[in-house]
């Protein structure tokens, strides 16, 4: 995916100076070859001196994500100030001890120090990221390090990101509405743009030279699913100028994700659905989210970061049927009914993630705008079942209020037909009745949630701890009541 970013971790060991260099010398390079690509620093760092002097190997070696290795107690500000003046994630580990025979010459207490050099980082007011249990064998530090990637990963695609926007929300869909203002403080820059500018960008593709390239390749993708062929000269134009659209205005930044508006006036103007090339960018890594729908991108864009691979965006829209639960679901699955719901879209879900996919056309758009005739301005969705299998729901998001909070949860797509249209799934989460009443609508979430495939919480969660998101909420089990649950219910 080219436009995630790739990890160059590098470690650097710090030593207190009261503390034999050597045992964080060899614990460094014990850890380094245990998690195996990864840069070692040869500069011990005991003092401020040694800490300029790493932070300018490490920048020359490309490291652009920092391990920063308690081999012993450490010094508490040149260990802190490497995590502020390194331009990227850091993440501090700690080296337990050894054995029960080198507890007097060989004895770091890096368990100690690892508590100062929190204390410090608070103090300095810096981020980083701090594994569950920080302190460990060089093994254990190593398998750290590889939970640390996928969150280095996220955090480096945010700062070198930009979302490009096309029009304002839909009429009556204020739950996209975008705070910007939460966006900068992430260092996410934006572009918004009118629809006017992609209709006249999108006009100026047409007769593009690489439209039948596009064309073929989007036939290869399709196969038996190609049911509307004379769309796709149309779709591949739009991917085109989508494409050219991002390359000449990242500007500054690396990475994009984009976030456009895609009805009512989009089939009338354009002449077709954009959901198919949207299924087909997000599979690049490049999402694109449906009614400009700005932190619906910006979800998407660190699930795929965390993931390495595609996600999708999709509404939590419909409950399960109780006779489908009855006879699809209850004694098969260990899920009530209300662990139970439908997501659904027109069409955005990439190819490689539903069981079958196919070209149609959007269902309720035809029933507005051709509702007598075949359709032809509606053709463009993907359609088909979501796959059976592990998925995380989650979405980070610009409070009413103001500032930000997050909510994830991990669940599955079940092996049930949906009998629906659109790209859909049937969803099951535990306990997702209640996480349903007390976060989505407790907490002002809007009706889309970025889906990653596969439980990735776990580092979902670091990233948003590490980018300081007051509240994360989860699906709490049962027993555990959320602070607006009403006690005396049931």
């Amino acid at each position: 995916m080219k436009n995630i970013p790739v990890v160059r971790p590098g470690i650097i060991s710090v030593s207190r100076d009261c503390f034999p260099l050597s045992l964080s010398e060899r614990r460094r390079g014990e850890a380094a070859r245990a998690f195996g690509d990864i840069y070692e620093c040869k500069i011990a760092v005991e003092n401020e001196h040694d800490m300029l002097a790493a932070l300018e190997d490490v920048r020359a070696a490309g490291v652009n994500a920092l391990v920063v290795f308690l081999g012993n107690f450490g010094p508490e500000t040149p260990e802190t100030l490497l995590a502020k003046h390194f331009a990227g994630p850091v993440m501090f580990a700690a080296a337990s001890e050894e054995g029960a025979d080198r507890l007097i010459d060989g004895r770091g207490d890096a368990y100690c120090g690892m508590l100062n050099c929190s204390y410090n980082l608070g103090l300095r007011g810096i981020a980083a990221h701090i594994p569950q249990y920080p302190v460990g064998t060089a093994g254990e530090v190593a398998a750290m390090i590889e939970e640390f990637i996928p969150i280095a990963r996220a955090l480096l695609g945010l700062s070198r990101l930009k979302i490009i926007t096309f029009g304002p929300r839909p009429q009556d869909f204020l739950a996209c509405n975008a705070p910007i203002q939460q966006l900068f403080e992430l260092g996410v820059e934006i572009q918004e743009n009118s629809e006017l500018d992609l209709f006249a960008s999108f006009n100026a593709h047409s007769g593009d030279p690489r439209i039948p390239g596009v064309i073929s390749d989007m036939e290869s993708e399709l196969g038996e699913g190609n049911k509307m062929p004379g769309i796709l000269p149309k779709l591949a134009q739009y991917e085109l100028t989508l494409l050219d659209w991002v390359e000449k205005n990242k500007g500054s930044r690396d990475c994009a994700a984009l976030a456009v508006k895609c009805w009512p006036a989009f089939q009338t103007e354009f002449g077709f659905v954009p959901c198919y090339v949207n299924s087909r960018l997000a599979s690049r890594g490049l999402p694109v989210s449906c009614e400009v729908d700005i932190y619906g991108a910006l979800s998407e864009y660190i699930g795929a970061c965390v993931s390495g691979a595609e996600v999708t965006l999709l509404d939590i829209n419909n409950t399960v049927p109780a006779d489908m639960y009855d006879s699809e679901i209850k004694g098969k699955h260990a899920y009530s009914l209300t662990d139970t719901f439908m997501g659904f879209h027109c069409g955005n879900t990439p190819m490689c993630r539903l069981k079958k996919g196919e070209m149609k056309y959007q269902l309720i758009m035809k029933r507005a705008l051709e509702p007598d005739s075949e359709p032809d301005i509606t053709r463009g969705t993907l359609e088909g079942d979501i796959a059976a299998g592990d998925i995380t729901f989650f979405r980070l998001q610009g409070a009413p209020g103001g500032g930000l909070q997050a909510y994830v949860a991990q669940g599955e797509v079940l092996p049930v037909p949906t009998r629906s249209f659109g790209g859909a799934g049937v969803f099951a989460i535990s306990e997702m009745g209640r996480f349903y009443r007390h976060v989505l609508i407790g907490d002002r979430y809007p009706h889309h949630g970025a889906v990653a495939f596969g439980h990735i919480g776990r580092s979902l969660f670091d990233v948003f701890t590490y980018l300081g998101v007051p509240k994360i909420s989860y699906n709490l089990p049962k027993g555990l009541p959320y602070p607006t649950e009403n006690p005396f219910e049931g």
